[in-house]
């Protein structure tokens, strides 16, 4: 009985790395509609946003069910609650790069992004999806190193995240305030985007160790 439910639960991982995967290819062809102006892409995005909706779902059910076949304890317990939680954020990104690929559609055949600023969202989108890509094989091989690591790469994101905007509050911004507005938005979705991948990989380092990053208690403190 113990190692049918432990083959559930990898089953469980397992689609969860599979969301994280989902997530990812959504961010990186929601970047390449939005800084190429690709109607084609931007739809592919929208239209398999569903699928990572169905997968949350798919995961939920499957974590509840594993609740209520055996009352967990332990690492077991921390697995499944660790699981709804990373499904509910992996959807979220799904719906981050759902945003930026309306946008590009929203704006279509005219590009969203002036030339001045293309180059940072070309970084961010690069890097979200390496966080996301990362996000996934801690899931898969339960890495809590790595996992702990993504925190450091989203410092990153969050410095380009800040440069971008100096350089859209700088008083010589010549494109208006609805390009501002555009790109202040989509600064923030990508922003978002690395916080829910270290967010999952966090969960990671609670089925390993009991703690989330940021919450141990030290006792000279």
């Amino acid at each position: 009985m113990r190692e049918a439910y432990h083959e559930q639960l990898e089953e469980l991982a397992d689609q969860l790395a599979g969301m994280c995967g989902m997530a990812g290819t959504a961010m990186e062809l929601a970047t390449r509609a939005l800084l190429e102006s690709d109607l084609a892409l931007a739809e592919q995005v929208i239209g398999d946003d569903s699928k990572i909706d169905d997968a949350r779902a798919s995961c939920e059910e499957h974590a509840y069910a594993l609740l209520a076949l055996q009352a967990p304890v332990a690492t077991d317990l921390r697995s499944v609650l660790a699981a709804i939680h990373a499904a509910e954020s992996l959807e979220r990104m799904g719906d981050l790069a759902l945003h930026i690929a309306k946008a590009a559609r929203r704006r279509h055949p005219e590009p969203v992004l002036p030339e001045q600023v293309k180059g940072y969202f070309a970084q961010m989108g690069k890097l979200a999806l390496e966080l996301a890509r990362k996000a996934q094989q801690a899931i898969e091989t339960q890495d809590v190193a790595l996992a702990k690591q993504l925190e450091d790469d989203d410092d990153e994101m969050d410095d380009l995240h800040r440069h971008l905007f100096t350089v859209i509050m700088d008083r010589d911004w010549p494109h208006g305030v609805a390009a501002a507005v555009d790109v202040t938005l989509l600064g923030r979705f990508y922003e978002r985007f690395a916080d829910h991948s270290v967010s999952v990989a966090k969960r990671v380092v609670f089925i390993k160790t009991g703690q989330l990053p940021g919450t141990e208690t030290h006792d000279d403190v």
